[in-house]
């Protein structure tokens, strides 16, 4: 009989990639998680896992055994969620969220106080998380929701295994200070902006790649990327009081930019989708917490 707690460090080893990534994950040792995974290797009477350097890959049976796991694991784990439901006469459990900033502030926070009114025994865990980290998360059963972004044409990996819907796509602006010369035109070139200072993300984010394609593809020049930071509340402030300029999506400016002029780009349109993953296997504390989501998504702009 396979044991479903050594099923869990397996496929926990597997989605690290290494012993001691999983047992810095789960707040075990490297050689308890060893051993567990030798007792597991008895128990399947084949070997799971290889040495490849530092690092460690499933065998074609430890393949085998991590995709079974995931289901198994799936199972138990609505399984106790309807139980404790049953319990408890309503729906109840905890529900692990994770979102980017603004995704944050406009959906998740609204959904989380509508839920205390309408699930008052679903505990909602949030944290503010990016997709390169959350999917992983998701897959791994330590978070159960996940609120991402993709821009237009910058296309985010594909998860076969998780369930992806669309909670809305905003429009990209361009924010200017309220007295820049491009301001008062009702849809701004951004061919005009090239001499503008320019205020982003950090390098390697979306945002930054989005708006260094815009002006390029768009305007015709390269961007003066002079202030950077991840938060977009700082690169409004870094707009209205330096003269840079910026591009956003609609979610971070249904905050309110006083001080700031928001435009459409003349050249074309420019989006942002809004999305939700999840596990395909859903508990129903899952199902309230997405329905919420949805219901905040919609509210949002």
């Amino acid at each position: 009989m396979l044991d479903l707690h050594r099923l869990r460090l397996l496929r926990e080893v597997h989605g690290r990639g290494t012993v001691h990534g999983a047992a810095r994950a789960l707040g075990y040792t490297p050689s308890a998680i060893s051993q567990q995974l030798s007792v597991l290797e008895r128990e399947a009477g084949t070997p799971l896992l290889e040495r490849i350097g530092r690092n460690v890959r499933l065998t074609a049976a430890g393949q085998v055994l991590v995709r079974h796991a995931a289901t198994l694991l799936e199972g138990v784990e609505a399984a106790e969620a309807e139980l404790a439901a049953v319990a408890a006469g309503r729906v109840a459990g905890v529900v692990r969220v994770a979102a980017f900033q603004s995704a944050f502030l406009r959906i998740v926070a609204p959904a989380v106080r509508a839920l205390a009114s309408s699930h008052p025994d679903i505990r909602v865990e949030a944290a503010e998380l990016e997709v390169e980290q959350a999917a992983p998360a998701l897959r791994l059963q330590q978070l159960d929701v996940m609120v991402g972004d993709e821009y237009d044409g910058q296309p985010r990996a594909v998860h076969a295994d998780l369930h992806r819907e669309r909670l809305l796509r905003e429009h990209i602006r361009v924010v200017l200070p309220a007295d820049h010369p491009e301001a008062a035109a009702e849809r701004v070139p951004i061919a005009r902006l090239a001499d503008v200072a320019w205020a982003s993300c950090h390098a390697g984010t979306g945002q930054r790649e989005m708006q260094v394609r815009v002006c390029r593809e768009l305007g015709g020049f390269e961007p003066d990327l002079r202030y950077s930071s991840d938060d977009f509340l700082i690169l409004l402030e870094l707009v209205r009081t330096t003269g840079a300029g910026a591009l956003m999506p609609d979610l971070v400016l249904s905050h309110g930019t006083p001080g700031l002029a928001v435009r459409l780009p003349a050249e074309g349109d420019v989006g942002r989708e809004v999305f939700m993953l999840t596990r395909r296997t859903q508990t129903p504390a899952v199902v309230a917490v997405a329905d919420a989501l949805r219901a905040a998504a919609a509210k949002s702009l």
